[in-house]
């Protein structure tokens, strides 16, 4: 009788391994083509020139497949979103200095916290809303010079990417 159920327990360990090892060679090119492709990998990180942008310009570049906000923000740009730093009915509250790393250069992920459509507000004659910073036309979210929401339903600020200054003409985003 001992010697069945020995037999019996190595038949169930020996089928149960075949499986598990059958299972893992087939799923694995599923669970790998979930990688990101080689053209992805390559925008990961983005390097951008910033020494011809004028003072108020903004542009947008691609980083990741999200678009990114750069603004060269104008003095009195900084001074709304410093005189603001202290207002408590921010949706998420957060001060300028916490949200850029050069008082002159904003950087955002221009995607909406909502649902996540891209905001207007890049170029000049679109609407930028109340606080002159980004308007989201799908659901009314605000967004201000800081790229905090002010109103709306977007529950958060724009979203900040990592990045660093090179020099004072050279930021590297990712």
């Amino acid at each position: 009788m001992v010697a069945k159920s020995g037999r019996r327990d190595f038949l169930y360990i020996a089928t149960g391994s075949v499986a598990a090892i059958g299972t893992g060679l087939y799923a694995w090119p599923l669970i790998d083509s979930l990688n990101p492709s080689a053209d992805v990998m390559a925008l990961s990180k983005i390097e951008v020139d910033l020494d011809g942008m004028e003072v108020g310009q903004r542009i947008s570049v691609k980083w990741n497949g999200k678009p990114v906000f750069i603004c060269h923000r104008t003095p009195k740009e900084i001074a709304e979103a410093e005189l603001d730093d202290n207002n408590t009915k921010l949706i998420d509250p957060a001060t300028d200095v916490e949200r850029v790393q050069r008082k002159e250069w904003l950087i955002v992920i221009g995607i909406c916290t909502h649902l996540g459509c891209v905001p207007i507000g890049q170029k000049i004659p679109q609407n930028r809303g109340p606080w002159n910073g980004w308007f989201c036309p799908c659901h009314g979210s605000i967004y201000d010079t800081a790229g905090r929401v002010r109103r709306g339903p977007a529950p958060r600020n724009l979203d900040l990417p990592p990045y660093e200054f090179r020099d004072n003409a050279m930021v590297n985003i990712g």
